[in-house]
């Protein structure tokens, strides 16, 4: 029976080729003497990332080892496959095994086939009907604690009062109930494809005590929860509905969109007749890449694109440190003029 590499035997061929890895995935760098100098491991220009082209198979000073100067990271050509693609170990693998000419493994036999995909989009309607009004709940008085009075009328958010929570095999334990928050997730058309979960503590203040106190249920690629404004050419788009909402009290006349994590900012579906996005990102390297791609998409289809950087690590941190007028201050320099004196509402902003 044929013996197919492990992780530490491609690795190990890698380095044997390291010059040739380097220059089909660190195309933008270049070689000095025994070493091949690029920015980053993301192929960026520059020269703070080197790779060792020479030296022994194992041990100190060992060829394919890199490391990055300016972030401190480092690791075989393996790593460095694994975190340009920003696949799972088993792709990088895969390409791994593709760039070295080797075979594929045999997929291994099932004792019995997997069961069809299930569709939950209903599951998530059928949720969102058994949902109530958020005013006077323990979702209403969350909202507050987060300085979003004003999203407690929302119509994309209701309120669950004993939503179930099953546990994960990564945490095991009983199946338990909580209050929770919902977000209606729509596509373009307004159609629920999906429903966000907040659970929350039994007053409110704050999320319930869990492992994962956030999940989504549905289908959610490339769509979001929608956050009404009157103004059709405009957008605002970010991850989490917290810190969307955020942005959105003080712009409540530009529609927003909460994608609900930085990969589905990346991916999704931009309205007909946008001529200007704001992308309110967070402060982290997930959600740098996710508005990366979403850019990429949306100049592609000729629309402006500008970011909104928050000062902390995402909009409802600075609304809830800064406070409204200095996040309404904040916000202004990042918009195009003409939008920051149309839309931001600075006197509700002092008054608050």
């Amino acid at each position: 029976m044929p013996t197919h590499p492990t992780a530490a035997d491609l690795s190990r061929q890698l380095a044997d080729h390291a010059e040739a890895v380097c220059r089909r995935y660190l195309s933008n760098g270049y070689r000095s003497g025994r070493f091949w100098c690029v920015g980053d491991v993301f192929n960026t220009q520059g020269a703070s990332m080197y790779v060792r082209l020479t030296g022994p198979a194992t041990g100190k000073g060992r060829r394919g080892k890199w490391a990055d100067g300016a972030t401190g990271e480092h690791g075989d050509l393996l790593d460095l496959i694994r975190l340009q693609s920003g696949g799972t170990v088993k792709e990088a693998l895969a390409e791994a095994r593709a760039f070295l000419s080797l075979p594929q493994p045999p997929e291994p036999e099932r004792s019995r086939p997997l069961p069809e995909a299930r569709d939950t989009t209903e599951s998530a309607r059928r949720m969102l009907r058994y949902g109530r009004p958020v005013v006077g709940t323990p979702a209403a008085a969350y909202l507050r604690s987060r300085g979003l009075e004003h999203a407690v009328g929302l119509p994309a958010l209701r309120f669950h009062p004993r939503c179930l929570y099953r546990a994960s095999r990564k945490h095991p334990g009983p199946d338990t109930w909580h209050p929770a928050l919902l977000a209606t997730v729509t596509d373009l058309s307004g159609a629920v494809t999906a429903v966000g979960r907040t659970w929350l503590a039994a007053d409110g203040r704050g999320k319930a005590d869990l492992p994962k106190p956030r999940r989504v249920l549905g289908h959610l690629l490339g769509h979001g929860v929608r956050f009404p404004g009157t103004v059709t050419d405009l957008m605002v788009a970010g991850e989490g509905v917290e810190s969307v909402a955020s942005v959105h009290r003080l712009m409540p006349t530009v529609p927003h969109v909460a994608a609900l994590s930085a990969g589905h900012l990346g991916a999704l579906i931009l309205p007909p007749g946008l001529r200007h996005l704001y992308i309110a990102r967070d402060a982290d390297e997930a959600g740098e890449r996710g508005a990366a791609t979403l850019r990429r998409r949306a100049e592609a289809a000729g629309i402006l694109v500008s970011d909104l950087i928050p000062r902390e690590d995402d909009f409802n941190r600075d609304l809830c440190h800064l406070g409204p007028r200095d996040l309404a201050l904040h916000l202004a320099p990042q918009l195009d003029p003409n939008d920051a004196v149309a839309h931001i509402r600075f006197e509700e902003a002092v008054a608050a």
